[in-house]
C-alpha cells in the first residue's frame, strides 16, 4: 500500500539563504536566471510552501516583465527600472532568491531621492499572451507625444505650461531637440525685442517677426526633408540645428537693418 503524501505546510515567512533578510507573500524578490549573463528575475511573491519538515521550500510568484521581454521590446519612454506585472505565475524553488527588491508604482519611484539597485518601477500590467497592456492609454508629453521618461529631464515651457524633454524626440521616434515650444518661445522673445525697438511701430513689428517665424520653419521642415538622418540621429543632429539657428539671427539682423534700428 503507498504511503500518502505528507502535508505541505503554508508559511507566513522565508530567511533568504545567505543572509539575514525575511521575505513574505506581497514582498518582490530578484531570483536567480539559468545564465548568469543575465540579469536576475523580477517576481512578487505569492504564497510560501514547506514539507511537512519544513524543508523543500517553494513559492508561487507572479512574474515582472523588463520591457525587452516582452511581444513589442523595450520602447523610448520606457525607464531603465521599469517592469511590467504579468499574469504569468509560477513555482519556483526558494534557492534561486537572490535577493529582496521593491517595485515602486510610477509616483512614489518619481519622488525617491535616490535609486538604488534594488529600485524598480511597475505603471502596466502585461498580458504575456496577447502582448497587451492595461492600462492601454496613459498622459503624454512633448511635441513627439510619448509617456514620461523618469531617466530624462522633463523641463516645463512657461509659455505654454507643457512639460518638455531638452533631448527630445519626433513623431518618428529619432531623439533630436523638441521645436514646438523653441518656435512659442523664440517668436515671443522676437516680438518682445522688436516691439520694444521699435515702439509705436507695432504693425511693422508683427509683420517682420510673422516673416521671420515662417522663414525659420520653413527651414527647419527643408533640413528634416533633405537631411532625415539629422532628426533620425543625435550625431548629425546639431548640424540641422545650428543652421536652424543660424538662419533666425540672419534674419532678425536684416529686420534690424530695414527697420533703420
Amino acid at each position: 500500500m503507498a504511503k500518502p503524501r505528507p502535508a505541505k505546510r503554508t508559511l507566513d515567512s522565508y530567511t533568504i539563504k545567505g543572509s539575514n533578510k525575511i521575505i513574505k507573500p506581497g514582498d518582490c524578490v530578484l531570483m536567480r536566471p539559468p545564465e548568469s549573463s543575465k540579469l536576475p528575475y523580477v517576481a512578487r511573491v505569492e504564497s510560501i510552501e514547506a514539507g511537512a519538515r519544513g524543508s523543500n521550500v517553494k513559492v508561487r510568484v507572479r512574474w515582472y516583465y523588463r520591457p525587452e521581454e516582452s511581444i513589442g521590446g523595450r520602447r523610448q519612454f520606457h525607464g531603465a527600472k521599469e517592469v511590467f506585472l504579468s499574469d504569468h505565475y509560477d513555482i519556483q524553488s526558494a534557492d534561486t532568491i537572490e535577493g529582496k527588491c521593491f517595485v515602486h508604482s510610477f509616483k512614489n519611484y518619481t519622488k525617491l531621492d535616490a535609486v538604488g539597485s534594488d529600485d524598480y518601477f511597475c505603471r502596466f500590467e502585461y498580458k504575456s499572451a496577447t502582448g497587451s497592456f492595461i492600462p492601454d492609454r496613459i498622459a503624454v508629453f512633448c511635441k513627439c507625444e510619448m509617456p514620461y521618461n523618469p531617466d530624462d529631464l522633463m523641463i516645463q515651457c512657461e509659455g505654454c505650461s507643457d512639460w518638455l524633454n531638452p533631448k527630445g524626440s519626433n513623431p518618428k521616434g529619432g531623439e533630436g531637440e523638441c521645436h514646438r515650444c523653441t518656435y512659442v518661445l523664440s517668436r515671443g522673445l522676437y516680438r518682445a525685442v522688436f516691439q520694444f525697438q521699435v515702439g509705436v511701430n507695432v504693425q511693422m513689428t508683427v509683420c517682420i517677426l510673422e516673416v521671420t517665424w515662417g522663414s525659420c520653419q520653413a527651414l527647419y521642415r527643408a533640413c528634416s526633408i533633405s537631411y532625415p538622418s539629422a532628426v533620425e540621429d543625435r550625431r548629425e543632429l546639431p548640424i540641422c540645428v545650428y543652421i536652424y539657428w543660424g538662419l533666425c539671427d540672419v534674419l532678425v539682423r536684416f529686420s534690424f537693418w530695414y527697420l533703420n534700428l
